[in-house]
């Protein structure tokens, strides 16, 4: 039978895909500077915590460092996404589009 791999688990746990899955266990290395934990480690973390919802990668990261589970040095931290309000106020309801003349050929 095959093993369950830690992205499966998280998968299935936090409700994504496992793409998703995959480039947070990724990203969760990569939030370390040189030497990196491996998938099953960051998995284990995971569960220990008992997370009701998936951090980020680099808050992952950071608290298994700051809990003393991976005490390699940290990379710098990723800049912070606001979300910003939908400001559509300077928007027409109708946008206009408009097509290049091709091929030289002048239309009347």
């Amino acid at each position: 039978m095959d093993k369950i791999k830690p992205y499966e688990v998280i998968a299935t746990k936090f409700q994504v895909s496992k793409e998703t899955a995959k480039y947070f266990l990724n990203h969760v290395q990569k939030s370390f500077k040189v030497e990196r934990p491996p998938h099953k480690l960051i998995l284990e973390f995971i569960e220990s915590q008992k997370l009701e919802f998936l951090l980020t990668p680099y808050e992952t990261a950071a608290l298994m460092y700051e809990k003393g589970v991976w005490v390699f040095t940290l990379d710098t931290a990723p800049p912070v996404i606001e979300d910003e309000e939908d400001d559509l106020s300077g928007w027409d309801d109708k946008p206009t589009f408009r097509r290049k003349n091709s091929g030289g050929v002048k239309r009347s």
